[in-house]
């Protein structure tokens, strides 16, 4: 201990441990400075390291402290100043701005940060009340000519000249900044460091100097940079990942997440759940204001990878303690791809829409209608690392509804999405040829098939290979799309739809034939009665079959519970004997759980509206909660409930068709009487007909006609046999309404779109 005007060593005071990181010092009086030498049993002096830091008002304060430690000094002083011949450094007071600049180059030798070391220790105020603290060790290196110089006289024996000589003598000093950056905490201090001569040499280290120390907070994810102003090179940086908090525990039950805060009775602290982005400020989920334990409850399928939680106590200038409990979850990285989705934006770019960062590759390729794997195109867009939320562009001259994108993680397809076919419509049988094109401008051609890409013009079986001479023609002709075009090589869509008619146009006409013959030979063959009965059963089915039985529809709802599923399974049927083509995510499980329900929403809406159908929004409680929470956040659609839940998937896309005025004559709404009035769905959602079953059955089963709807005495004997069918199915859901699902989780969390 340096008091003043006197050193003393080892009188009067008292060191004891404080756990695993820290020490107290008892001391009789205040001194000055106050330094300690760390030493091993049998360590020579010239390794021991030594620390001080000055008491009282004077230069520096006790929450910043600096260490030093000599690389190549030899020996220690015993009262624990610096040696002379070690580094020295100057704290400034205050934080500085965190600007590197540019990099430039050395004038000369240098002294540069070459690595960073960190260790966790705790600041204590009394013995139990300690804080956690990043003390950061910067290493230097000397760089610059020096190292060039001592090359060539190695390899030339030279001397060196007297100006060099004159400049290795003195002294180097730089300005070090170091950056600590945590959640919603960002410093810079910067330092001022001197090596003298005899350190001053290249070579891997000139010695090192340690801040002691940056606060954090447990649980807490740190980043910290360093380079010198100027900066010669670029800025070293270390990321570290503080222990998590001691009294927060994560436990599973079924499909529910209990986060058990066990924190101290009376205790008033703040708790956010909130989404860390890698770039960019992190998004607020939710926040409360909650006294003493506490334990919060959320579905399997909230989790994600980015969602972390922060607890402070509610008091001035607390330190905000964060943890992200769920990067390695398997449910929380699967509930982010599901919620990942490509995006085209125009004219020539696109956009991987996702709540948080993931490693994503993409690349285009090529889908041939009828199935199949789609074929990847090297060229002209490469497997490379997508960065999420932000515009990537397109190298394409044009898009082409088979265009498609492939996003991939560690070698693993994971989306795949035709993001042309919303706007230029289904599938088209087109043939893709390949230009490559050689360095003497010669030029090949070939035909991507699933078997392969086959040269044109060939002798093989396939099918290009067959009309291979009229493609050609084709591409001479300038009937094919080009779709890109560089030095490498061109991409063209030649379309193949008059080769197919011309094939099978005589094939249809005999099949036609044949089928009238047999049909005469029948009527002969029945007698008059029976075959009066037919044609009059056929003018039945003709007069509302024609209309509606051909038409598909899609039913989307939200299972609320078993009693809702129930009903809804009742009017799917009812609707399949009118006839109807009816698609409902409660037939299609096996189907649902291989695709994903967002991908096979996709699926079935693009063949619903292709072919002239509708789609069918079934309104619950739980389906306008649903909706209005999307409206809330405004930013993406809120994941899928559970694993068979194809509603919640769906408004990603059934949304924007609202909202840019595409849903009228597409889709119509309905809701049950007794579970939801009409008035209570949102306003959207009503710029289309939204019936109230089952007293406006003929109206819905007209809207599901279409324009051809005719014979309004049909209409109501249909309505009345589908609502004997529905009333038995909603008289049980009266009776037994069943869980109140998730609507009931909701209900802790009012006003934050969690209700």
């Amino acid at each position: 201990v340096w008091g003043p005007g006197r050193v003393e060593r080892g009188s009067g005071f008292s060191l004891r441990p404080i756990g695993a990181l820290g020490w107290l010092l008892s001391l009789p009086e205040l001194p000055r400075l106050v330094c300690l030498v760390l030493t091993g049993e049998e360590e020579p002096a010239e390794g021991r390291s030594w620390a001080c830091s000055w008491v009282g008002r004077g230069v520096g304060s006790p929450r910043e402290r600096w260490a030093g430690k000599a690389a190549r000094a030899g020996g220690v002083n015993p009262n624990c100043a610096p040696p002379p011949q070690g580094l020295s450094c100057h704290l400034w007071d205050g934080d500085v701005l965190c600007l590197p600049g540019s990099v430039v180059s050395a004038p000369g030798p240098v002294l540069v940060p070459a690595r960073l070391q960190t260790e966790l220790v705790l600041r204590c105020r009394q013995e139990t009340d300690c804080d956690l603290c990043v003390r950061v060790a910067v290493h230097l290196a000397v760089r610059g000519p020096w190292e060039e110089r001592e090359e060539e006289e190695e390899q030339f024996g030279a001397a060196a000249s007297p100006e060099l000589e004159d400049s290795r003598n003195a002294a180097l000093q730089a300005r070090v900044v170091l950056s600590f950056q945590a959640y919603r905490t960002t410093r810079c201090v910067l330092l001022e460091v001197q090596v003298p001569a005899a350190l001053a040499r290249p070579g891997p280290s000139a010695g090192s100097v340690v801040f002691d120390c940056f606060e954090a907070a447990l649980g807490a994810e740190v980043r910290l940079w360093s380079y010198t102003q100027p900066r010669y090179q670029k800025e070293l940086n270390v990321t570290q990942l503080l222990p998590a908090l001691p009294w927060l525990s994560v436990s599973a039950e079924g499909d529910l997440v209990h986060l058990v805060l066990d924190v101290p009775e009376e205790q008033r602290f703040g708790l956010a759940l909130y989404r860390s982005q890698a770039h960019g400020a992190p998004r607020p989920w939710w926040h409360r204001n909650l006294t003493g334990p506490q334990t919060i409850t959320l579905n399997h399928t909230d989790l994600l990878p980015c969602l972390c939680i922060q607890v402070w106590p509610l008091e001035p200038d607390s330190v905000r303690t964060s943890t992200c409990p769920f990067r390695e979850d398997p449910r929380a990285l699967r509930n982010l791809w599901r919620a990942a989705r490509p995006r085209l934006l125009p004219p020539h770019s696109w956009r991987l829409d996702a709540p948080c960062s993931l490693p994503a590759e993409a690349t285009l390729c090529w889908q041939a209608p009828g199935g199949g794997p789609c074929r990847p195109l090297a060229p002209p867009l490469p497997r490379d690392n997508v960065t999420v939320n932000k515009a990537h562009e397109f190298p394409l001259l044009r898009g082409h509804p088979n265009l498609c994108i492939q996003v991939s993680s560690w070698e693993k397809l994971q989306l795949q999405e035709c993001l042309w076919a919303d706007t230029l419509g289904p599938l088209r049988d087109d043939m893709l040829l390949v230009e490559t094109r050689g360095p003497r401008h010669n030029r090949t051609l070939c035909a991507l098939e699933h078997s392969g890409c086959t040269p044109l013009p060939s002798r093989a079986s396939t099918r290009a290979a067959r009309v291979g001479e009229h493609l050609l023609q084709d591409l001479e002709s300038g009937q094919c799309l080009q779709l890109w075009d560089d030095d490498r090589g061109a991409f063209w869509a030649c379309p193949m739809d008059k080769y197919v008619h011309r094939r099978w146009a005589l094939v249809w006409l005999g099949c036609l034939l044949v089928a009238a013959a047999l049909l005469l030979l029948l009527l002969l063959l029945l007698r008059k009665d029976p075959v009066k009965g037919w044609l009059r059963l056929l003018k039945q089915d003709y007069r509302f079959g024609a209309a509606a039985g051909g038409r598909a529809a899609l039913l989307l709802y939200s299972a609320d519970d078993a009693g809702f599923e129930r009903l809804v399974g009742a009017l799917a049927s009812a609707l399949c004997a009118l006839p109807l083509r009816v698609a409902v995510e409660l037939w299609s499980r096996r189907e649902l759980s291989a695709q994903g329900p967002l991908a096979w929403f996709h699926a079935q809406r693009r063949r619903t509206l292709q072919e002239g159908g509708v789609v069918v929004l079934l309104f619950s409680p739980g389906a306008v909660a649903l909706c209005r929470e999307w409206l809330q956040d405004g930013v993406t659609a809120p994941a899928a409930r559970g694993p068979h839940d194809a509603f919640a998937a769906s408004l990603s896309c059934v949304l924007p068709d609202f909202q840019q005025g595409r849903a009228p004559g597409r889709y119509v709404g309905a809701c049950f009487e007794g579970l939801l009035p009409p008035d209570a769905v949102p306003a959207l959602f009503r710029t289309v007909p939204v019936f109230s079953l089952p007293s406006q059955l003929p109206d819905f089963l007209g809207a599901l006609q279409g324009p051809c709807a005719r014979g309004s005495g049909r209409l109501a004997e249909r309505a009345q046999q589908v609502s004997r069918t529905l009333q038995p199915a909603l008289d049980s859901c009266f009776q037994n309404p069943g869980a109140p699902g998730r609507g009931a989780r909701w209900a802790l969390e009012p006003g934050t779109g969690l209700e």
